[in-house]
């Protein structure tokens, strides 16, 4: 694989769904994720990007799934079935702790907090794409959950955009191996230029940093 390179005047960090019912215990969803976000680390190597990023001065955005509220799918003609199973299970709900950021992904001054997206792709109806582009990012790379859903849908939609995408997969999960593996080795490497590790993405990030931050 060609050696990661990745300058900080065009590359921002996505994150996407850092949500509590995503990836805290007592989530509505993490039960369901557990086993396989244990087994690769996938929260713990989300916070070492996030934090690696900030050190090295790349821009963050996140992309972050509709919240729900009372009355959101009752006039709808056409709901998809992964909303109308987050409409059952009440997930993300506006006003609870499920539906707030996990602390240590909260943003920070000066990050990019997109519209929430109404279904699987953080670029469909919202504002993500205007803000990259106004910022003069031409490179994502993307954390978060879940592999086969929210996060393969945004990497298509960037790649469709014209995005060069990074896809970290050890700091994605999924309900289980199988779905990781379809996710990860049969769809996205046809739209992510790279599929890397926490491993090579910190090395990548850290010689990204400007001279002056790094001298700190």
């Amino acid at each position: 694989m060609t050696e990661l390179s990745y300058d900080p005047d065009i590359t921002g960090l996505l994150v996407v769904d850092p949500y509590n019912d995503f990836i805290s215990e007592g989530g509505k969803i993490w039960p369901r994720l557990q086993a396989v976000a244990e087994a690769n680390n996938c929260v713990p190597h989300m916070e070492q990007i996030l934090k690696a990023a900030r050190a090295a001065k790349l821009r963050v955005f996140f992309a972050m799934h509709h919240r729900l509220r009372e009355g959101d799918y009752e006039n709808w003609k056409y709901i998809a079935p992964i909303q109308k199973m987050a409409w059952k299970r009440r997930s993300f709900e506006y006003g609870t702790w499920g539906g707030e950021f996990r602390a240590e992904f909260v943003p920070v001054a000066g990050e990019t907090v997109a519209q929430e997206h109404w279904c699987s792709s953080g670029f469909a109806n919202t504002d993500l794409d205007n803000h990259l582009k106004r910022q003069g990012i031409h490179r994502v790379i993307v954390i978060g959950l879940i592999a086969h859903t929210c996060i393969e849908a945004t990497v298509r939609f960037a790649a469709e955009l014209g995005y060069d995408v990074t896809v970290v997969k050890d700091a994605v999960a999924d309900y289980s191996d199988e779905m990781m593996r379809a996710a990860l080795e049969i769809n996205m490497p046809n739209y992510a230029s790279a599929i890397v590790s926490t491993e090579e993405i910190l090395k990548a990030i850290s010689a990204a940093r400007p001279a002056a931050v790094a001298a700190e």
